[in-house]
């Protein structure tokens, strides 16, 4: 099998929304009731091989499905993320907007602390300013 969501059948009758260039479906290992995907329907593992149009339909479903996640789950915050690479956690190679829909009494992972969540954790000293700004610099003459 190449890709998952392109080729399971459950993927495409769990489907909740179809764009013309992308789709929405509840992902099989949530993190929170209504943790939801949205894909383009092309087969693209990261977030610059997207068209125009692809992003403006996997926008145009995000916005969709916060207003549905309020109505149904009564969503007062959100989580949106993806991860590209391997290093990266993405296990299907197929670009993947994650939507978690968040409330108080969540039955899921309730903490989010990004430097827990991604790396690093515990406390640490910010950065110093030039260090900071060095980094900066650095980026800026290579883009």
């Amino acid at each position: 099998m190449k890709c998952a969501f392109c080729e399971l059948p459950e993927i495409k009758e769990r489907t909740i929304i179809s764009l013309e260039h992308a789709f929405a479906f509840p992902t099989n290992i949530p993190i929170v009731p209504g943790h939801v995907l949205v894909c383009p329907k092309r087969c693209v593992a990261t977030v610059e091989e997207l068209k125009a149009d692809e992003i403006v339909d996997v926008f145009d479903i995000l916005f969709r499905m916060k207003k549905a996640m309020h109505k149904t789950f009564g969503a007062e915050g959100y989580n949106y993320a993806w991860n590209e690479g391997k290093l990266a956690g993405q296990s299907v190679p197929h670009f993947q907007m994650h939507i978690l829909p968040r409330k108080e009494g969540d039955t899921g992972i309730t903490q989010y602390e990004p430097r827990e969540f991604l790396y690093r954790p515990g406390s640490r000293e910010p950065s110093p300013e030039r260090e900071l700004k060095s980094i900066a610099d650095l980026i800026r003459q290579n883009l």
